[in-house]
């Protein structure tokens, strides 16, 4: 596996992981009325994060098989500089392979050579154990508005750096 920074070129290709992960690993944890209307939305890369310089992309046989990263956060915090973990994806047929840790683990070593001392998550309620796992601690649920009347429930997360 390697963990490369993503580059714009990667756009089409992440947009098919995530339009292609998204449906098949949340549909466990939120109802087909949600999902029929917040994947369209959240299962696009964005060409912004793509060219930000901590954002990556993990590569496994030739192909992308997982995405995610980190960008600083301006909010202050009662525990120093803050980051934030951004758009986490893992190829559904590569699942428990060690690829989001790999793109995490990777993120956590940036942010903090960055300056960075915690991070700041909102998960998926399909991704809070992996999130656990990894030391995140549950702040307590929320709700990410995606457009007026879809509200994607979510749970927010921390941990040191």
């Amino acid at each position: 596996m390697r963990i490369r920074p993503a580059r714009p070129s990667d756009l089409a290709e992440l947009d098919a992981l995530f339009a292609r992960s998204y449906p098949r690993l949340l549909k466990a944890d939120y109802p087909p009325s949600l999902l029929v209307t917040a994947v369209p939305m959240i299962a696009r890369a964005q060409p912004r994060l793509l060219a930000s310089g901590t954002y990556y992309v993990a590569e496994l046989d030739g192909a992308i098989r997982g995405a995610g990263g980190w960008t600083p956060s301006d909010r202050p915090g009662r525990l120093g500089q803050r980051a934030d973990v951004r758009h986490v994806v893992t190829c559904d047929s590569t699942l428990r392979r060690g690829i989001g840790r790999a793109l995490l683990l990777h993120s956590f070593a940036e942010a903090r050579a960055a300056g960075r001392r915690w991070m700041h998550c909102v998960s998926t309620l399909t991704a809070e154990p992996f999130y656990a796992a990894l030391g995140f601690r549950r702040i307590g649920n929320t709700v990410v508005p995606l457009a007026p009347g879809i509200d994607f429930p979510a749970v927010e997360m921390w941990r040191p750096l």
